[in-house]
Parts: C-alpha cells; sequence; structure tokens
C-alpha cells in the first residue's frame, strides 16, 4: 500500500510507524489513521484479496496460498485465513477437498443466469428510481450518460466501460433498497470472475450507451413501468451481447 509516496506493507499501516508522518502528518497519513481506526486488519486484508481478485491479478481457477499472500501482505496467515473464508462465503473463492482453496470459475452457463437476475434487480432499481429520484440523482444519472457517450466518441473504452459500472453502481445506491443493491453486489463480483470482455467493440458499446439513455429518460420522465422494462432490456441486451462474444446463437 502507498502512503506518503512510500511503499507499506499492511502491518507498518497498522502500526502507524511512519517517522515523517510524526513530524509533518499529511493527508494521506491522516486517511492511513482512519483507516486504522475504522477498520481491523482482517478487513483490510479481506479488501485486498477481492481487489486481486476481481483485478485478475489472482486469476480465476488460481490456488490460495495462505503462506504467500501473507508474505506478499506483510501479515500474518490469520487474517489471509480468516478473509479467504469471507470470500468463501461471497462466491469469490471455492474450497475443494484435500486440495485447497481455489478463485472460483464461473462457467458460461452460471454467467447467463447471472445476467438474468441482474436484468431483475436492474428493473427493479429503475422502477423505484422513476418514482422516487430526487433532482439531484437524475441530475447525476444524466451526467454519467453524458461521460460515456463522450467516453465512446474518444474512442476510449476502458473509460466506458468504468462508467458502465458506475452507472449500474447509481442505480442501484440510488433506488435505496439495501437488501437488492448487496445481491446485486455479489451477482456482479461473480460475474467479474468470467474476466470477458463483452462490451469489446464500438457497435456493441453504442447500443449499451443508447440503452442508458433509454433508461435515464424514463427515470427522468417519472414511467416506472417503462423505466422498469428499459433496466430488464438492459441487462438482457448485454447477456445476448455476451452470447454473440462466446459465438453461440441468442436464444429467449
Amino acid at each position: 500500500m502507498i502512503v506518503g509516496g512510500k511503499v507499506k506493507t499492511v502491518n507498518s499501516l497498522m502500526r502507524g510507524d511512519d517517522d515523517a508522518a510524526l513530524t509533518a502528518p499529511s493527508p494521506s497519513a491522516t486517511a492511513a489513521i482512519a483507516l486504522r481506526r475504522s477498520e481491523s486488519l482482517a478487513s483490510i486484508v479481506l479488501r485486498e484479496m477481492e481487489r486481486m481478485i476481481l483485478s485478475g491479478e489472482l486469476k480465476a481457477g488460481a490456488r490460495i496460498s495462505e503462506q504467500n499472500l501473507a508474505q506478499r501482505l506483510g501479515v500474518s496467515r490469520g487474517p489471509v485465513r480468516e478473509a479467504a473464508s469471507a470470500l468463501e462465503r461471497s462466491g469469490l473463492l471455492t474450497s475443494i477437498a484435500n486440495r485447497g482453496v481455489f478463485v472460483r470459475e464461473v462457467s458460461p452457463e452460471e454467467l447467463l443466469e447471472l445476467y438474468d437476475m441482474r436484468a431483475l434487480l436492474t428493473g427493479f432499481a429503475c422502477q423505484r428510481l422513476a418514482r422516487s429520484a430526487t433532482a439531484e440523482q437524475k441530475a447525476a444519472l444524466r451526467r454519467m450518460v453524458d461521460q460515456m457517450a463522450a467516453a465512446l466518441k474518444a474512442g476510449d473504452g476502458p473509460a466506458y466501460y468504468q462508467g458502465n459500472l458506475d452507472f449500474h453502481d447509481a442505480l442501484m445506491d440510488f433506488a435505496g433498497h439495501r437488501k437488492a443493491a448487496e445481491i446485486y453486489d455479489t451477482l456482479l463480483k461473480q460475474a467479474h470472475l468470467s474476466r470477458r470482455e463483452v462490451l469489446s467493440k464500438s457497435a456493441m458499446m453504442q447500443e449499451s450507451d443508447a440503452e442508458h439513455v433509454a433508461i435515464v429518460e424514463a427515470i427522468e420522465a417519472g414511467e416506472a413501468d417503462r423505466a422498469r422494462k428499459a433496466g430488464e432490456r438492459h441487462v438482457l441486451n448485454g447477456r445476448v451481447r455476451l452470447l454473440k462474444r462466446l459465438g453461440q446463437r441468442p436464444t429467449a
């Protein structure tokens, strides 16, 4: 972890043993202290391991070595073991008898089912937003759509992809339904295990962008049923785009 321009292990962050920070506290040092007070060592390790899995540093099917990860993070094996148990419960890791713990692999069939469930939750969130969205929330969603359109025009695929993730996070957050947001987050993280770049072609991004606009327009108009259908259609169309990437024929 980098604090004040220096590479720090998790242990050193928890100890707060940066001498320079004692004489001249910086915003980053203040943030590190706040992190130390608000989070346990195990929770910090959990977040880092989750980041490594979702970013692809720990690839699907890779075996988890408690010793190697503990050395890499500068902690004992206990926090790594505790974090691995939590990640197994969330569906990112899987335990195989007599073999160990592995990053879970998601089959194409399971990935399609994840799209089905995400479609239902997205439609639900859009419906709620059409009925309750504030002016500020509507403006924020419109800005996100405009930013994605600008990224698309500039040919910036990574920026569009990140904007797409942020847009869907905002839909779930603004909808104000905590349990739906928790379930959606779990489904999305499991989908990331496939490491498939669905939005890899300009035509696919243009289709996705038009669908985002349709969602925001329905929410702005306060049309709940239209917003629900637009949200569901968008995710199911993403499912179709995935099937095309896999070279399979889309089915109903």
